[in-house]
């Protein structure tokens, strides 16, 4: 039966699906709020219906809206579609180019995680048009994305010789966007490195460590990069360490270092350093240890527990009580093969050896250990140099500057001449900061009121680096 003269689309939805553009607009322009307006059965707005339909008038129309509202072009109907999934699935080029053109999301997922691609394949292999498809593509549509069943637009693609074409121009743009993607990993790559390597140039000393964070860092890369082409590599879990030196000698520092390096390169999901002794984890009567040591190792979780001290944990002489601080380090030890946590035991070189005999276990799970020798005066003098170069705006010291005089050297030669070597070797690189608050504070001595000279005010000079060396050892 023929449709009669009077039987006009009277809703926006059905004068989409009809293609009556006049009918549309008039509706349109009397009532705007039907532009996002949804359909009863499918939740399906104007868009949607357009696009599936391929009214390219209409969904130009849709987009160029001028009024209070706009189109929502990411809007989804009751199977997660958005307006481009319904142009994919129905061959729709004219309206998925529009679509593409105003910024539509091309990797959406549906309720069942297919994207406009997976849907556009599953239309080409029905109809044998494959426009749609080439118009994803050239908007780098991902031919690796995955639905819910784990399987790619190639992967829905059937084995008989009439999908050839379409196979090959899928493997052609898989393969390009392989070598796209290994290319920005190989960019950000360079980036990431260059970022440690400035990180370890504020590390004085520590040569065998420096190659092994560097060894560390390459490999993770690497499997970025390997990943990047879409090649399956296992996943790295980073070794539990021992830090062994005296005070002063860069444990905590590199320790933070190496947390923002995991982090920075996914092996950790943050860079979160959570620093203990063992009064942060021992408690003083029987059944507090436990917990007391379990809410710090929860809140280490994704990050590094750095456990300073860790000889603490240990009595030095056997006794017939139980110290709490084994029960502390075997909590720690519980949880070191989850690959939740990083833990870094820290502390003097030979009472540690204290800790590594206490647990059979511990050489199993720690398995990397790091001699942090005592710092030489030249040493002390570069990382007193590198402070001066790298101060925060909160810092005392933020503003001043080294004379001319000050060079390494110089300052090397002081450092050996006012200070003892037990001093050196007890205080480390603890003695570079007190020595600088005092020099500066000599500065402030010595200058008169009356002095406008602004170089002169911002100055630290040998002799006030030398007065201050002088009051850290009385």
């Amino acid at each position: 039966m023929q449709r009669s003269r009077s039987a006009r689309p009277t809703t926006i939805h059905s004068c989409a699906q009809a293609g009556d553009l006049v009918a549309f607009q008039r509706l349109l322009r009397d009532s705007p709020s039907l532009l996002n307006e949804r359909n009863a059965v499918m939740s399906q707005t104007p868009l949607h219906v357009s696009a599936g339909y391929n009214r390219a008038d209409m969904v130009k129309l849709l987009l160029d809206w001028q009024g209070p509202e706009k189109v929502e072009l990411e809007a989804k109907n009751m199977y997660g579609e958005t307006p481009l999934h319904m142009a994919a699935k129905n061959g729709c080029n004219e309206a998925a180019r529009l679509l593409l053109a105003h910024g539509a999301f091309i990797e959406a997922k549906a309720n069942n995680g297919m994207t406009p691609l997976h849907l556009a394949v599953w239309d080409s292999i029905r109809s044998d048009d494959y426009s749609v498809v080439k118009t994803l593509l050239e908007y780098n549509a991902d031919c690796s994305a995955e639905d819910n069943e784990g399987m790619t637009p190639l992967n829905h693609l059937s084995k008989g010789p009439g999908s050839e074409k379409l196979r090959e121009l899928l493997h052609w743009h898989l393969e390009e966007q392989r070598k796209r993607r290994a290319l920005e990993a190989c960019g950000e790559t360079k980036a990431k490195m260059d970022e440690l390597e400035n990180e370890l140039s504020n590390i004085v000393g520590l040569h065998e460590l420096k190659i092994q964070l560097r060894k560390w860092a390459k490999g993770m890369f690497l499997d970025e990069r390997r990943k990047a082409l879409g090649l399956k590599v296992g996943a790295r879990r980073p070794p539990h360490m021992a830090f062994l030196g005296n005070p002063g000698t860069g444990k905590t520092m590199v320790a933070r270092i190496l947390g923002r390096l995991l982090y920075m390169v996914g092996i950790l999901p943050t860079d979160r350093v959570t620093e203990v002794q063992r009064t942060d984890l021992v408690g003083e009567f029987v059944g507090h240890t436990g917990p007391k040591t379990r809410r710090k190792i929860k809140e280490a979780e994704g990050g590094i527990l750095f456990v300073d001290e860790a000889y603490r944990l240990i009595p030095m002489q056997k006794s017939d009580d139980k110290d709490y601080g084994l029960e502390a380090l075997e909590e720690i030890m519980s949880v070191m093969d989850s690959g939740k946590i990083v833990v870094i035991f820290a502390g003097y070189s030979e009472p540690m050896k204290r800790v590594i005999a206490s647990n059979e276990g511990f050489c199993r799970r720690v398995t990397k250990f790091f001699h942090f020798s005592d710092f030489s005066s030249e040493e002390l003098a570069k990382i007193l140099h590198i402070k001066m170069n790298n101060q925060s705006e909160e810092s005392l010291l933020y503003g001043f500057k080294l004379h001319d005089s000050c060079s390494i050297n110089a300052i090397a030669k002081l450092i050996e001449q006012e200070t003892t070597e037990k001093q050196r070797k007890e205080m480390n690189g603890g003695l570079v900061d007190p020595m600088l608050v005092n020099a500066r504070e000599n500065l402030d001595l010595r200058l008169s009121f009356d002095c406008i000279d602004t170089d002169q005010l911002c100055t630290i000079t040998l002799e006030d680096l030398e007065a201050g060396i002088q009051l850290l050892s009385q």
